[in-house]
């Protein structure tokens, strides 16, 4: 089993996919900032890279209260798919 791979990244660079996007609830983004900023720690993000981009796969409200605060930088676990 290969160990998790985590990596900086950009918080421009993540693209968030629609559906991901639709789930965003304000309110929870602006309470995350807030912990951010009471230095309550969140796990890392889940990203893949398709190749071409990094996309969210799981902690959009994370993200979103990290560009809130006007970070520049995230920390992200590399999600693989299995091979079969």
């Amino acid at each position: 089993m290969p160990m998790l791979e985590t990596v900086m990244l950009g918080v421009e660079e993540i693209y968030v996919p629609v559906k991901l996007r639709k789930e965003l609830v304000p309110k929870r983004v602006e309470m995350m900032a807030e912990g951010f900023l009471n230095d309550e720690h969140q796990p890392p993000i889940q990203v893949r890279n398709d190749g071409t981009r990094w996309i969210l796969v799981k902690g959009l409200h994370r993200l979103e209260a990290l560009r809130a605060l006007g970070e520049a930088s995230v920390e992200a676990i590399v999600v693989r798919a299995r091979r079969h």
